[in-house]
């Protein structure tokens, strides 16, 4: 599925909470977390993040980008099962839905490498996480949306992924 230009600005409002730059920190961060919380992470940035603040996710997608830039992948946990999908800039592919869908049967910690882009990858994972998660992503140049994954949210995700062509 490709996201249409014509759609494109609809896409950048945040799902969740917009924690501004200067007030994402593991204090605030964790406001929004429980000790069972389901952690996914969705960004290179976004994944380190949480890996230095201790917050370890329990499943991490990531494509060894940041703004468009290669970049070292974020710190390997130990234990880590690591999958693989290709996904395509501005697209959603059946192959990373499935492999995502796959990574919410393993055991935690989960590394899903993406071949392309990630950034879309949001909205199957809203759609299709566990009852306990809560997504986090980068909103480029603002800050970092934390998703507490509820049924609206994933009505909103379905919702946009049924727009994409």
């Amino acid at each position: 599925m490709k996201l249409p230009d014509s759609l494109r600005d609809k896409f950048k409002t945040p799902l969740g909470i917009l924690l501004p730059e200067s007030n994402a920190d593991k204090k605030n961060i964790e406001k929004f977390l429980s000790e069972k919380s389901y952690i996914i992470t969705v960004g290179d940035k976004t994944t380190e993040k949480m890996i230095n603040f201790g917050l370890i996710p329990s499943l991490q997608i990531i494509d060894g980008q940041e703004k468009r830039k290669k970049r070292e992948l974020p710190s390997k946990l130990a234990n880590m099962t690591e999958l693989t999908t290709d996904n395509p800039a501005a697209e959603i592919t059946q192959k990373s839905i499935d492999v995502i869908k796959q990574a919410f049967t393993i055991q935690p910690p989960i590394r899903l490498i993406v071949d392309g882009e990630e950034d879309l990858l949001i909205l199957p994972v809203c759609i299709h996480a566990p009852e306990n998660a809560v997504a986090l992503y980068g909103q480029p140049n603002e800050g970092l949306v934390i998703v507490p994954i509820t049924p609206e949210i994933r009505n909103k995700a379905q919702r946009l992924v049924d727009l994409m062509k």
